[in-house]
């Protein structure tokens, strides 16, 4: 009876986080130099979608608002949404098959490979060559190839180890940079770029990115909370799981995988964008506990919601000039975790 009463108050307190990321999309969606109230935007949102819009008329508001609403605004809301979501699901993952509570999505030098990508395309200007997705698409073949290099790095026997899976990703994040700063060094006049591009910003959203994000990240999410068992399993150790009947080889190879290609996917359209996958799992774990068959979906709609606000301050705060969102996540997400820090080494947790 507890168990299932449990249950129910765990999807019920997932309702009501839905309901609230719903107001902050309606929220995000009406900040900005042009005031659009929140009713006005659900309208305008509503309006456009195929069944419902036939039976609501739009015509009454401004064409402009229309446009702010539509065209720019909502798809920017919705990019960082599920880049938030994805952010969050690769880092409670990791933290679970690493059984690290450092572990974040960018610890297998998904961030490095997508900077090294992405500068290369700023400084030779690829960009141009392939159009205006060409420094995405160049930060998501590096995020793809350094993750691989990584992945083979840390694997040997027959098995994969975390550990070098860790410091293959250290080793590989260090070599990166420091080609990274070579290529800033002699490129000053791009300097500004390569920096802006590399703090994360959703400036360039569009309904394409849009799109791609929300196909890696509702399919990695499924993959992903498929296997809340397995991962719950893994945590009391690989040699009793293995006694418990879980392949672990199969689950952490399809887990990293997962994982590290939504995360490859985010980084590709918004840049990078620390500490989400990091303090997120943090927090939501003291308020539901470790079980991960509730705690990745509560993550996932805990950093859609950071997110989405993070990125509404980012561009609310010093208009006309817009913070990147990188930095808004920084300055929220670090004292975050270093109280978390202090929390844990008091109560011995870490």
């Amino acid at each position: 009876m507890a168990y299932i009463q449990k249950k129910q108050s765990y999807r019920i307190g997932l309702y009501v986080l839905t309901i609230l990321l719903f107001v902050v999309i309606l929220f995000s969606c009406s900040v900005g130099a042009a005031d659009i109230g929140m009713l006005d935007a659900l309208k305008i949102i509503l309006g456009k979608l195929p069944v419902v819009g036939t039976r609501l008329n739009i015509k009454s508001l401004p064409d402009s608002a229309i446009t702010i609403v539509w065209k720019i605004r909502f798809p920017r809301v919705l990019l960082a949404m599920f880049a938030g979501a994805a952010l969050a699901l690769a880092g409670t993952t990791y933290q679970g098959l690493f059984r690290n509570p450092l572990a974040e999505p960018y610890i297998l030098g998904v961030s490095a490979g997508a900077a090294f990508g992405g500068t290369l395309s700023i400084v030779f200007g690829l960009s141009k060559l392939l159009g205006i997705g060409g420094t995405s698409l160049m930060a998501f073949i590096g995020s793809v190839l350094t993750t691989f290099i990584v992945y083979r790095l840390g694997r040997g026997q027959g098995r994969t180890s975390m550990t070098h899976l860790i410091l293959a990703g250290v080793a590989i994040n260090s070599l990166l940079s420091s080609f990274i700063s070579l290529m800033m060094i002699l490129n000053r006049e791009k300097l500004d770029r390569i920096v802006l591009w590399t703090m994360g910003s959703f400036t360039g959203a569009s309904w394409e990115k849009v799109l791609l994000e929300a196909l890696s990240t509702v399919i990695g999410m499924f993959i992903i909370c498929v296997y809340g068992r397995e991962l719950n399993v893994i945590l009391t150790g690989e040699e009793n799981a293995k006694h418990l009947g879980v392949d672990v080889e199969h689950v952490k190879r399809r887990l990293l995988i997962v994982s590290s290609f939504m995360s490859a996917v985010t980084v590709s359209v918004s840049g990078i964008i620390g500490f989400v996958g990091l303090i997120i799992p943090h927090g939501v774990r003291l308020v539901v506990g470790p079980d991960h068959r509730v705690l990745l979906p509560y993550s996932a709609v805990v950093g859609a919601i950071f997110l989405v606000l993070a990125d509404t301050m980012a561009r609310a705060l010093m208009p006309p000039v817009e913070i990147p969102v990188g930095i808004i996540t920084a300055m929220f997400g670090a004292p975050f975790f270093l109280y978390l820090l202090i929390k844990s080494k008091k109560s011995g947790a870490m």
